[in-house]
């Protein structure tokens, strides 16, 4: 798989992935499947260490993400956002491949196609090599849906699955879901987060919160 280290926040389907370039980490975006769904990999630069967010599809595509040879990343985490199909389809199969743990949210951990190894929740760590990633629990799209937080030293980073995208949150079943959805985003991303922010959504390009917060009480009154 082509790797380019010019990170512009936009992949395409088959196409090559990105890679970001932090004082302690890498962060490798492709995408993957049918849907367009982004899958990223995190790798400690310190201890060779990596985590993957969504296995999403194509498992053959993700190993040669992750790559060959004896300088390779060591796999040893993955971690589902949430419990829709297209985000796990590769799970079990890139599971198998690496020996990995497996991390999820308790109340999505039932729906997906493999045993869950460690359940995470609402300010909670995940951890690998000397990279620790902070735990959002934004119920709403699911009831499990959780977004990472890495707090680096030029900006915090988040990953955000289905529950943010540019333009706004993520499909909601009905009224309900969406203020719970739109709640959650607003105390626990916007009102906690700044603007520089990098926001990596589980499908499509990138964005930042400066560039979505103006548009919040849009969203409010657009409703579900």
């Amino acid at each position: 798989m082509d790797v380019l280290d010019e990170y512009s926040g936009h992949t395409d389907p088959g196409g090559a992935a990105i890679r970001r370039d932090l004082d302690a980490l890498t962060i490798t975006k492709v995408s993957v499947g049918p849907m367009d769904n982004n899958a990223y990999l995190l790798v400690c630069k310190a201890t060779n260490e990596a985590l993957l967010i969504d296995a999403a599809n194509e498992p053959d595509r993700l190993a040669d993400l992750v790559g060959a040879g004896d300088t390779r990343p060591e796999l040893r985490h993955l971690v589902t956002t949430h419990r829709h199909h297209d985000h796990w389809q590769a799970l079990g199969a890139v599971a198998g491949m690496f020996q990995t743990r497996q991390i999820a949210h308790p109340l999505d951990a039932p729906e997906l196609p493999i045993p869950m190894d460690e359940l995470v929740d609402q300010g909670d760590t995940v951890r690998f090599g000397e990279i620790e990633l902070e735990v959002i629990h934004l119920r709403g799209h699911t009831p499990g849906s959780i977004a990472l937080v890495y707090r680096g030293t030029d900006r915090p980073h988040i990953f955000t699955g289905d529950s943010l995208f540019p333009g706004g949150p993520g499909k909601t079943a009905g009224p309900e879901e969406f203020t719970s959805l739109i709640g959650d985003l607003e105390t626990r991303v916007f009102g906690e987060l700044p603007d520089d922010t990098w926001v990596y959504p589980g499908h499509g390009d990138d964005t930042t919160l400066g560039k979505e917060r103006p548009a919040l009480p849009e969203w409010k009154a657009r409703g579900w």
